[in-house]
């Protein structure tokens, strides 16, 4: 009788023992469901070894910090999902997610958080709105028993200021600029200082090497490389670009080649390659930060394969700005600037006999125009745009008093000039900007602009910082547009140092080289953290360089097929000019 009772309550405080804890990636493969419009191949979770390096650091109490450099393709995103589904399930706490913006958090719950808790079994139901201060659940505040997540835009740093999380999640890091209070990332981190175990994720596909959030945090983490073994010869190599041959005219057969034996690995062997890699710490000496570095190469996807991402490669490596995006979102590397200035005796040494009105190279497909608007003129660059190249085809000066009629009307005729093109079509104005930033003459430029959007003639005012090339503004209703004008002097000058895509009329005068030459990019501390931003050289002006920005931000306007506009010119029927209408104020009753 006795064993019988010792043996029941044995079997009852079993049963009453929890079951062995999961580490975050077996908890992933095992519980996680992801749904269609989350995945491409819905249902369990099947983590690759690299993925599965990066979420045991994650779940690894001795570890306060995960630093992740990635590119696009590799995941990235379902193992942050897994971490919150993690806590929530299994380890109630305060978490918050930091976006780098509203609309990012808000894309992050309903694309991404929302649809895989209600795909998991064991997930669902278990987040529900947490009330606002009027009484109103909120999208981006939830609660959950024992805990709460919160998922919070970087550009709005007082919603930092209330919080206390122990597990902070940051995605996208590149993406956060300091702000008036400085940088969102470390406004973050204080949040977490009242908790001895607190974790901290950051992870994001680098941006500019100068300046990235992400590569400054790895550099102080222990930085892990993801190493494969070679199928010829055993050793391990971390798969870099350097590695990836293929024969001249066929990148899409495109190898990879082992720096131990030079033999070479075809890419229906990468997936036993990758499932057999390992992540090698290289500086054991850090601990508490785990650092993880990766890049495209390692990807099984198929639009990651060798081949495609070579293909990719010689597709953008004559043009910097595509060149860049490859080497952040494939290479998960940083981009260095080319050059921090330009030197306007070689640039003035490069014109070549072409430009406007007789002599337009025939590989010009489309005009845009820039128009700087100073108190006594208006400067205005017409550029023509190839398939690859930039053709800065004038300059033009219209003097007068910009708050008087004559100068409009005579812009207004300019802008209506019909060019005929070598190939016997014709070009005109595609799309125009005029810029509206000096506050004094706003309207009138927004005046003039208005009637002429049809024309794609818009107002612009330029903007510092990591914003969009052009995008209509928010508070003037879609007629002034607001130009990203950091981004494009990157461009300019990537394209100006990196090879020749970029050709100049020997019709130009001097001081327009002078002017293009005026600024020089340079790195400063904002508040603890670098920022680039453009400095202006003493004693220059830069009429010049600002009606180029300006012409090619609009070039974004044009919508137009390439192909469409090449047979155009290659036409003999031109467009019918239509006469210039100057509307008299004493007519309109104004």
């Amino acid at each position: 009788m006795a064993d019988t009772l010792a043996l029941t309550r044995s079997r009852a405080l079993a049963a009453l023992k929890p079951p062995p804890r999961l580490s975050l990636p077996d908890w992933i493969e095992s519980v996680m469901r992801l749904p269609e419009g989350v995945s491409a191949t819905p249902g369990r979770v099947s983590l690759w070894p690299y993925q599965r390096g990066i979420a045991e650091a994650i779940s690894d109490p001795l570890i306060e910090r995960v630093t992740v450099v990635k590119p696009v393709r590799v995941g990235l995103t379902t193992l942050l999902s897994g971490t919150v589904a993690a806590y929530v399930a299994n380890e109630p706490s305060p978490v918050m997610v930091l976006q780098p913006t509203e609309a990012d958090a808000r894309d992050y719950v309903v694309s991404d958080l929302e649809p895989i808790f209600a795909a998991t079994p064991e997930l669902c139901g278990l987040l529900s709105a947490e009330a606002d201060e009027s009484g109103r659940n909120t999208l981006l505040s939830r609660r959950f028993p024992g805990g709460s997540l919160k998922i919070v835009a970087a550009k709005s740093p007082r919603n930092l200021r209330r919080h206390n999380v122990r597990v902070l999640l940051i995605d996208e890091a590149d993406a956060m600029e300091p702000g008036a209070e400085g940088s969102p990332i470390t406004l973050a981190e204080r949040r977490t200082l009242s908790f001895p175990n607190r974790k901290i994720v950051l992870g994001s596909t680098p941006t500019l090497e100068a300046t990235s959030n992400v590569l400054r945090s790895y550099a102080a983490s222990d930085q892990r490389v993801y190493e494969c073994p070679c199928p010829h010869c055993g050793d391990f190599h971390e798969i870099t670009w350097a590695d990836i041959q293929w024969p001249e005219g066929e990148p899409l057969k495109a190898a990879y080649a082992c720096p131990s034996c030079g033999a070479m690995t075809e890419e229906r062997e990468k997936p036993a390659m990758v499932a057999a890699g390992r992540w090698r710490i290289t500086r054991p000496e850090i601990e508490g930060h785990a650092g993880f570095r990766l890049n495209a190469l390692v990807s099984t996807l198929a639009n990651a394969s060798w081949g495609k991402i070579a293909a990719e490669f010689l597709e953008a490596k004559d043009h910097p700005d595509k060149l860049q995006v490859w080497t952040n979102t494939l290479l998960g590397q940083g981009w260095r600037e080319a050059a921090e200035e330009i030197d306007d005796a070689a640039l003035a040494a490069r014109a070549e006999p072409f430009g406007l009105p007789d002599a337009i190279p025939p590989e010009t497909l489309f005009v845009t125009v820039g128009v700087d608007v100073q108190r006594d003129r208006l400067e205005m660059v017409f550029l023509g745009w190839g398939r690859d190249e930039i053709f800065v085809l004038g300059q033009s000066v219209i003097w007068g008093d910009p708050m008087a009629d004559d100068v409009w009307a005579e812009l207004d005729e300019a802008l209506r000039t019909i060019w005929k093109h070598p190939k016997g079509g014709f070009l005109k104005v595609d799309a125009a900007a005029v810029d509206a930033g000096d506050g004094v003459t706003m309207d009138r430029v927004l005046g003039f602009c208005r009637p002429r959007m049809g024309r794609r003639i818009v107002a612009i005012k330029g903007a510092a910082g990591d914003r969009p090339v052009i995008r209509a503004s928010d508070s003037r209703g879609g007629k002034l547009f607001i130009v990203g004008v950091d981004s494009l002097k990157g461009q300019l000058i990537n394209r100006l140092s990196r090879g020749r895509s970029i050709r100049f009329s020997d019709s130009l005068e001097g001081r327009f080289y002078e002017e293009l030459a005026s600024e020089r990019l340079v790195v400063r501390y904002r508040r603890g953290a670098p920022v680039r931003q453009w400095e202006r050289t003493p004693g220059r002006r830069a009429e010049s360089l600002d009606c180029i920005v300006y012409a090619m931000a609009v070039r974004n306007l044009i919508g137009m097929a390439v192909d469409r506009r090449e047979a155009e010119v290659e036409s003999v029927t031109g467009p019918e000019k239509r006469a210039t209408v100057v509307r008299s104020k004493w007519l309109s009753g104004n």
